[in-house]
C-alpha cells in the first residue's frame, strides 16, 4: 500500500476546458484562427509557473501578431473554464482522506485561478495534506524541482509516493524523480493501484 497518494488537478479532480467554454474563449478572444490554441498552450508554462495574466495574453497576442479586444473579460473566460470538478473523482479524495491517507496535490495553475477554485472547492481541497501550486512555487511539471517540492511538503521522500495525471510527459518526468507514477484513466484504477 503506497503511504502517499499525489493528484494531479486537471484532468484527474478538476475537469478540462469543455467544448463550450473553448468557444466562449475564441469568441472573446475575436475568433482568432487554428493558431490561437498553439499560442495559448505555448505561452502556457511561464503562466503557470506565476506570470501576471495581462503579460500572458500580450504573449499570446504577440505570438499571433494581433491585440486582443477586452483582455480582462478574456482573462475571465478563460479563468472560468478551468472551474468544474469531477464528482466521483471529489468522492474519492474524501473516502481516501476518511480512510486516513495521506494526499498531496501537484497541480500547474495559475495565480489567479487559485483563489476562484479553492473558493468553490474548499471542501476537496482541505482534504488534502498539502496543496503545491507551480504559482506558488516558481516551477511547474514536468519540471523535477515541482515533484521533489511536493514531497518536501509531505514530508516524504518521491520514492514513497504514487502520483497521479492525466498527461503521459508528467508521468515519466515524476518517475524520473522516483515516484511511482500512473497515468490517471478513472477513479476505479485509483482504488485498484492504491489498495
Amino acid at each position: 500500500m503506497p503511504d502517499v497518494i499525489v493528484f494531479d488537478l486537471y484532468g484527474v479532480i478538476a475537469r478540462t476546458q469543455t467544448p463550450e467554454a473553448v468557444r466562449r474563449i475564441e469568441e472573446t478572444a475575436g475568433d482568432p484562427g487554428p493558431s490561437f490554441w498553439d499560442a495559448y498552450w505555448s505561452c502556457r508554462p511561464s503562466y503557470d509557473a506565476g506570470q501576471e495574466s495581462t503579460a500572458y495574453w500580450a504573449d499570446v497576442a504577440g505570438l499571433l501578431g494581433t491585440a486582443f479586444p477586452d483582455v480582462p473579460a478574456l482573462i475571465e473566460a478563460d479563468l472560468e473554464s478551468w472551474t468544474e470538478v469531477d464528482d466521483a473523482m471529489v468522492d474519492l479524495v474524501h473516502e481516501l482522506a476518511d480512510g486516513g491517507r495521506t494526499l498531496g496535490l501537484l497541480s500547474n495553475i495559475i495565480s489567479d485561478l487559485v483563489p476562484r477554485f479553492e473558493a468553490r472547492h474548499g471542501a476537496v481541497l482541505g482534504r488534502f495534506d498539502a496543496l503545491t501550486y507551480s504559482c506558488r512555487i516558481g516551477v511547474a511539471k514536468p519540471d523535477p524541482r515541482a515533484y521533489e517540492i511536493c514531497a518536501e511538503r509531505l514530508g516524504v521522500q518521491p520514492s514513497d509516493v504514487i502520483f497521479f495525471d492525466d498527461n503521459e510527459r508528467n508521468v515519466l518526468a515524476a518517475r524520473e524523480t522516483g515516484m511511482r507514477a500512473e497515468l490517471f484513466t478513472s477513479p476505479t484504477q485509483v482504488r485498484t493501484l492504491v489498495g
